[in-house]
């Protein structure tokens, strides 16, 4: 069965930070620190989707999908990062579950989409190796509470981004600016992964992934420059986060003077254990020139000649054709079945006379993307699934509520859902399947 789906994140929508024993996230304290978020804006109640949740269910149940990806907030679940579960948390995770399932729509949980506990982030968050087994503790919680319900799960949700945005430059939480000495949180997470994949397979998990975001890498020209400007890229972003799971190797760093000095014996045969999936978050290509000055050995380019979305990310949809083809290419036989987890873009949503929004540059958008599945799979490459980002328009990270990804728009201000034109498309899309 193929998988059409929406997807969405839990500090994202569900808002009741202080409620039924959640513990702050790295998020919670990130959003109050004065100048991290535009606006001011925090994820306090977001789209209120705790106490919404069945609307929000009946509007997925009302759209088609047969499953819904969501991710547990490990706050929410075990509010210190160890120690005591919080059950009235595990309890709202519960009752979604059994809901989806009732309705027919197969339940995909992600274990965790950057909420870190803030009290490991005391710690040293990913940076720390402790966290690791943290998460694994995390996740074997979880799953003796809902193995038996939600047949396909997600370790982690984009390193890549995590460590780079949250941990590099400090865009995101935890906000820190580390730069290359940012690596270690790329393999304490890869080993978080690896070590909750033994976790879940022990609790008789259906089917384990994980979620990379990924993006074909363009050379500005060929200039031998910029090819190997290009690669370099290609490796941070691509290659670092899925050598380990698929080849249980990492790859050669050497363009940035470093290695990953924190591997020990037995790290990546956990990490490369047997996955049952690969999720890939698509949104668009990016273009590497050879740098000007000192520093990472490589700069973005940019593209031109592409419509762009309200974020300025360029809009070309055969670019998932060419990742999913190249992702075949690269590791062969070692690729697992592929899920697109997440694809979708946003733009300036507004209620227009009678409350529709007529979102024609998100359909066009959805229309592109799903036919370079289509593509890809009739070139060979085993997906499974396909997600829109997202359900709701919803807090956007360091962005706040200023960019809407979502088929159904959300008012922050009352927390009034509606359904936008691309709810109907999609609804009409997916039941040809």
């Amino acid at each position: 069965m193929f998988l059409w789906g929406t997807a969405t994140a839990s500090y994202q929508i569900e808002g009741a930070v202080a409620e039924d024993g959640r513990g702050p996230s790295v998020w919670d304290t990130f959003t109050h620190e004065p100048g991290r978020v535009r606006g001011g804006d925090t994820a306090d109640v977001a789209c209120d989707h705790y106490h919404r949740w069945p609307e929000d269910v009946a509007l997925m149940a009302g759209l088609g999908v047969n499953s819904y990806r969501f991710s547990i907030a490990w706050p929410r679940v075990q509010p210190h990062g160890k120690g005591a579960i919080n059950q009235a948390g595990l309890d709202f995770y519960d009752r979604l579950t059994d809901t989806l399932r009732e309705k027919g729509i197969v339940p995909a949980a992600t274990l965790f989409h950057w909420d870190l506990p803030q009290p490991l982030e005391d710690e040293g968050g990913w940076l720390n190796r402790d966290t690791s087994y943290r998460f694994a503790e995390y996740a074997a919680a979880v799953a003796d509470r809902l193995a038996d319900r939600i047949p396909l799960w997600i370790t982690l949700n984009e390193p890549f981004v995590h460590m780079v945005y949250g941990y590099a430059l400090g865009t995101h939480a935890p906000g820190r600016t580390l730069v290359l000495d940012a690596l270690p949180a790329a393999h304490h997470q890869l080993l978080g992964h690896g070590l909750a994949l033994r976790e879940l397979r022990a609790r008789n998990a259906e089917k384990v992934l994980i979620t990379n975001n990924c993006t074909p890498v363009w050379p500005a020209s060929s200039d031998p420059a910029d090819l190997a400007a290009a690669d370099a890229y290609d490796v941070l972003h691509n290659r670092l986060f899925n050598d380990p799971v698929l080849l249980g190797t990492y790859p050669d760093l050497s363009a940035y003077g470093v290695e990953i000095d924190c591997v020990r014996d037995g790290d990546l045969d956990l990490i490369g254990a047997r996955l049952d999936g690969l999720g890939i978050n698509y949104y668009n290509p990016t273009r590497i020139t050879a740098p000007t000055g000192e520093g990472l050995p490589f700069e973005d380019a940019g593209i031109t000649g592409h419509p762009t979305t309200a974020f300025g990310w360029p809009v070309v949809p055969d670019g998932l054709r060419e990742l999913l083809v190249g992702l075949r290419a690269r590791y062969g036989d070692a690729l697992p079945p592929v899920y697109v987890t997440e694809n979708g873009c946003s733009q300036p949503d507004e209620p227009g006379p009678g409350g529709t929004v007529d979102d024609q540059a998100r359909i066009a958008f959805l229309d592109g993307h799903i036919g370079a599945v289509e593509q890809a799979r009739a070139e060979g490459v085993d997906v499974r699934g396909y997600y829109v980002w997202s359900l709701l328009d919803n807090f956007e990270w360091a962005e706040g509520y200023s960019q809407r990804f979502g088929l159904v728009h959300v008012d922050f201000a009352t927390g009034t859902r509606t359904p936008k034109a691309s709810y109907h498309w999609f609804r009409e899309r997916i039941s040809r399947r």
